[in-house]
């Protein structure tokens, strides 16, 4: 997680990568620079709290690998301020951002901060209470399903067609290979391919109601694939439907404004959360290798549909508004993670149905003896 993050942060630093240019200043001139004539209050917070995760995490990490919490302080500072400041320093090859000492200051001190608060969780045995709750509801080699699940939440709050539904990626992936092959010979066939008009009729109500039911059926079962049998997998449905409906609500506020949060919750998409909540709590009882060949093919299925939904008038007026909006400063990480999130969960749960389960790697019983 802490690298993942890290990543999230080269992201949001170096957006939108291009184009790179040579200096025309001294690489660490901006160490020395004066306050900056223009800053906003909404930069100072996003550059403080931006990097209070991250000192947090590797904090976490390197005392989860053995390290005292003294060591685990000073490399989380150390990591969360040479990462701030590479950053800043490859922000003098392009033209849209601005290295700024302010920046790695505040950048810096959320570090510690988050390390600090790591080390006051740990005071008081935070990490090993998780551990020991880790181990009650999830088998040993779960981290990957847990770092999919705490990114679900993360891929909705950009908009999305139809509640719950990512994975709609083609459309992109289109412009994409249009973009990378043009001036080759097959470029005006590429491009025709790109340009053309995917036969998208609007979704009928079992076409939405399916789409949202998958959309919380898919983390359901990744969670089933890592989590250990019984109450706790009902519990873990429940959180999921809840996640999700805070998730979408959250995401609507952001778009349409506060007065139109709750306008995703109409009649259909209520009674698909329900019936998904139903289905997934059945399916609490399989076996977990079990759970991720469901998991696989209601994966397949949602991106499959996904990929024919189109987009309404309202959803292009909310990604104008992402696009023109302060909102953008998160720079589509959001979007990424609700475009990659079912790929990277189907490649998981293929890993997850080659991997022994966690009784066939315990060890074996030693043989009863035999009477004389």
């Amino acid at each position: 997680m802490a690298w993942a993050y890290a990543v999230l942060i080269a992201y949001a630093s170096l957006y939108p990568f291009v184009p790179w240019r040579i200096p025309g200043v001294p690489l660490f001139g901006f160490l020395v620079l004066p306050w900056p004539r223009y800053w906003t209050a909404f930069d100072l917070v996003a550059n403080l709290l931006g990097y209070i995760p991250l000192g947090a995490l590797v904090f976490g990490a390197v005392v989860r690998s053995g390290g005292r919490p003294v060591s685990a302080l000073w490399v989380a500072f150390s990591a969360g301020t040479a990462w701030s400041f590479a950053m800043e320093l490859l922000q003098n090859f392009l033209p849209h951002r601005v290295a700024s000492n302010v920046d790695l200051g505040l950048n810096s001190l959320g570090t510690l901060i988050g390390a600090a608060l790591g080390w006051r969780v740990q005071m008081f045995a935070g990490v090993e209470r998780w551990q020991v709750a880790r181990d009650r509801w999830f088998i040993a080699r779960s981290a990957g399903g847990l770092a999919l699940l705490l990114l679900w939440p993360i891929g909705m709050l950009f908009p999305l067609p139809v509640p719950l539904a990512q994975g709609q990626v083609l459309a992109q992936l289109q412009e994409g290979i249009a973009a990378v092959l043009s001036g080759t010979s097959v470029a005006p066939w590429v491009q025709s391919w790109a340009d053309a008009e995917l036969d998208r009729t609007p979704l009928s109500p079992a076409g939405e109601f399916a789409l949202i039911a998958l959309g919380l059926l898919a983390p359901c079962l990744v969670a089933f694939s890592v989590s250990r049998a019984g109450w706790r997998r009902l519990v873990l449905v429940l959180g999921a439907a809840a996640l999700g409906a805070l998730a979408t609500t959250l995401s609507t506020a952001l778009n349409f404004g506060p007065q139109h949060m709750f306008a995703w919750s109409t009649p259909q998409a209520l009674a698909a959360l329900v019936f998904a909540i139903v289905l997934a709590s059945v399916l609490a009882m399989l076996p977990r290798r079990a759970a991720a060949g469901v998991g696989l093919m209601a994966l397949t299925a949602l991106v499959t549909v996904v990929a024919q939904a189109p987009a309404d008038p309202f959803f292009a007026q909310s990604l104008q508004a992402w696009e023109q909006g302060r909102f953008i400063r998160f720079y589509g990480v959001a979007r990424w993670v609700g475009w990659l999130w079912p790929y990277v969960a189907v490649v998981y749960l293929l890993a997850r149905l080659g991997a022994r389960d966690e009784r066939e790697t315990a060890a074996p019983a030693p043989p009863p003896k035999m009477p004389p």
